[in-house]
């Protein structure tokens, strides 16, 4: 008989101002065990890197999807999140040479999919699999975020992670908006609007 592989899907980045919402997907390996999978929230930044690399050398396959500040403006940020799910998926099928069996999706509704998928809520705290793809999406939002600081040390993205902090306020009036803030976005709107008025 075959394996059934399932994979955990999350997302990371859904409320900042800025940058791409990021989703990960991952099928564990029973033959592999990862010790301290958690959801990511509750991990240090070293320790979230730290299973970031056991999950890429261990897993049985991973994906990354994201879905651009252009399609979350274009969409809404939901429809981009299950757009960045789907693609999470599409990439860790070509890696895993299939579509895994069944999908675990953390949240309460499931994105368009030709396999079965199941939604859990607080499923990064409860499944393994989804602990690992929050961890996975998470990282990558990160070290996103952290090469945006590069270009835009003035918004201190390295520090709030784009997230709607009141220093992250400041900078927006101060230097208004850069290129992935998100425009659909009510601070960033506003500010826009105080410009063109």
């Amino acid at each position: 008989m075959s394996l059934i592989w399932v994979c955990g899907v999350d997302e990371a980045g859904r409320g900042p101002l800025v940058g791409a919402v990021v989703a990960g997907a991952v099928v564990l390996d029973p033959q592999h065990p990862i010790e301290g999978l958690r959801d990511s929230k509750k991990l240090t930044a070293a320790r979230r890197e730290y299973l970031y690399d056991q999950i890429m050398e261990k897993a049985k396959a991973w994906g990354v999807g994201e879905a651009s500040p252009v399609e979350i403006d274009a969409i809404n940020i939901l429809q981009a999140t299950m757009l960045a799910m789907r693609r999470a998926i599409e990439d860790l099928s070509t890696r895993l040479g299939s579509w895994p069996d069944k999908a675990l999706i953390d949240g309460n509704r499931c994105p368009e999919l030709p396999i079965a998928a199941e939604a859990i809520i607080k499923g990064d705290a409860k499944e393994p699999a989804i602990s690992a793809a929050s961890i996975v999406a998470k990282v990558t939002r990160d070290r996103q975020m952290m090469a945006l600081h590069e270009r835009h040390p003035e918004y201190g993205f390295a520090q709030h992670m784009g997230y709607p902090t009141e220093a992250h306020f400041a900078a927006l009036k101060q230097y208004g908006v850069c290129d992935q803030h998100r425009r659909s976005f009510s601070p960033v709107r506003k500010v826009l609007e105080s410009l063109t008025n």
